[in-house]
Order: structure tokens, then sequence, then C-alpha cells
């Protein structure tokens, strides 16, 4: 690999890649591993887990970090970015997104517009992360390290291209998510933390940053990997999408996939009692609250189909 090459690459994990109209050859389809770099060496961070004492706020400071984050995901990039499932004003759009942001799971224009092209091309040639034609472990992951899923497609998510705030947000999504790490830190090393929580700087960034994020990475992972492969089907859907109860727990309810291909329009994806779905409680009692607005519900011939 030439030095200009090398250079380039390091420079996208600061300034990543313009907005892109159309789809890059079939060239751009293999993994870049030196772009993936940060993507690696947060992983093996993780081993920094055996060089810092435990304490029983830990367990807190990882459940806090990951459910707050996952919601992010799961209520603003999935239902409301990609799906525009309920209504937000601009303020709170913002906030979703930079919530979102701090997962590391690249900007909310990039994420709707890969998942948007995901449901239009299911398991099919076209889908780039389909676990039935691509295979399992390039479903879960390898996709997003090549050049291919690299950009973000505008021609996608025309009605997000107005909003110069999510435009500068997505391409600098990086830094909510580095923040959150420095503001981790910081708190657990104030006398404050220290006293009330028994837990330090690098704990607190080790359960309440890296071992989360990582945890988020492939809990979100599997709903294209793992929600394509196994569990039961509902609906009679043209892709491999199912529902399962695993992936739905760690997700906040984003599991019963095949309820969800199905019916994408709604906000809500559990549709049946015992379909448990954190998601959309969560969205209900922001609605009540005024946050968030005419929320999508499951309509009754929907149902009717499933039953």
């Amino acid at each position: 690999m030439s030095s200009s090459r090398l250079l380039k690459q390091a420079t996208e994990w600061v300034k990543p890649a313009p907005e892109a109209f159309d789809l890059p050859s079939e060239s751009a389809q293999k993994v870049e591993w030196l772009r993936c770099l940060p993507f690696i060496l947060l992983h093996l961070s993780a081993f920094a887990v055996f060089f810092c004492s435990f304490a029983p706020a830990c367990i807190a400071i990882f459940a806090i970090s990951y459910v707050v984050r996952m919601f992010g995901i799961t209520g603003f990039y999935h239902r409301y970015f990609s799906h525009r499932t309920f209504k937000a004003s601009r303020f709170v759009q913002f906030v979703g997104a930079a919530l979102a942001c701090t997962s590391g799971q690249r900007g909310p224009l990039w994420w709707a517009a890969h998942h948007r092209m995901h449901h239009r091309h299911s398991d099919t040639d076209e889908d780039f992360h389909s676990p039935v034609k691509k295979g399992f472990f390039w479903s879960h992951m390898f996709w997003f390290m090549t050049a291919y899923a690299y950009p973000t497609y505008t021609k996608q998510i025309p009605d997000w291209k107005r909003y110069p705030e999510l435009m500068w947000l997505n391409r600098f999504d990086w830094i909510p998510f580095v923040a959150l790490g420095a503001v981790l830190y910081a708190c657990g090393e104030t006398a404050v933390a220290a006293e009330w929580f028994g837990a330090t700087g690098l704990q607190w960034l080790v359960w309440g940053f890296i071992l989360p994020t990582i945890a988020l990475y492939h809990a979100t992972f599997s709903v294209n990997s793992v929600a394509h492969v196994w569990g039961s089907r509902r609906y009679n859907t043209k892709d491999q999408s199912r529902n399962n109860l695993v992936v739905s727990l760690f997700t906040l309810g984003e599991g019963w996939h095949n309820n969800h291909h199905f019916f994408p329009g709604t906000a809500q994806q559990g549709f049946f009692k015992g379909e448990i779905d954190p998601t959309f409680k969560i969205l209900c009692c922001l609605e009540k609250l005024g946050i968030i607005s005419s929320l999508k519900r499951v309509p009754d011939w929907v149902k009717d189909k499933g039953t």
C-alpha cells in the first residue's frame, strides 16, 4: 500500500468521506483493515478490565451506558431516521441523533441510508449485509469495513439532507463518541464520584465506555446476522427475517425482525403479547410527555395477518 493511500485512510478517521449520490463499483467491496484500526483497537482495549479493580458500581455504570445508548440507536437511528415512525422537533431530533452517535455506529444519515437500502433489497444480491447471500460474519460486521459501505448515500435520504446540523453531525459523528469517553473518565476522577460510587476514572472509562460500546456493536450487528438466520417466522415475507427473543432482549425490542420486515411503518416491533419491546414503551412515555408526537402503532390488519 502506498504512503499516500495510508495517509488518506488515516485522515478519514477524523474527516469522513463526503456524501455520495451513487453507489461505488463492485471493486469497492473488500475489507479495508487500516480504516478499521480504531474498531479493532477498541476491542483490544477491553483487556484493560484485567488491569483495573472491580467495584459494585461498575455494573450500574455499564448497564446505564448500554441501555441509554442502545435506545439512541433503536429509538432514533432506526425507528425515527430510518422509518420516520413518529414526529419530533428539530431540537429533539438533533439530541436523539447526538445520543445515538455516542454509540460509535456512524452518523444518523449514514445509518438511515444503509438501512433503507437493506429494506429495499433484503436478502437479495443487492442487499450488502445479507447472511443468506454473503455469509454470517460478513453480515455481522465485515460489510461496513469496506469502501462500499463507507459513504452516506444521500439519494436514500432526501428527507434529511435539508438539515445542515444533521449533515454536520453525520460528517463528524466521532465527536460525541470521543466526548462521552472523555466525560466518563473525568467523572470518575472527581472526588464526588470516588466517594459516591467508589470507582476510579479508569473504571468509569472501561465499564462505562469501552465494554458497553463493544456490547452495543455486537448486539446491534446481531439484528443483521442472527435475526436473518435463527428464529421464528410469523409472517411470510420475501426475505429470511426472523423473530428472535434473545436478540430482542439485548436490543430493547429489535429482535422481532420478521414483524418489522412485514410492516416497517410502525414504531412498534413487538406486535403481540409477550413480544418484549422496551424501545416502544419508552417512546410511548416520551409521547405522553410531549417530547415526541404522532407515534405510529400497528394497524389491526397487520395483526390479523399474523395470527
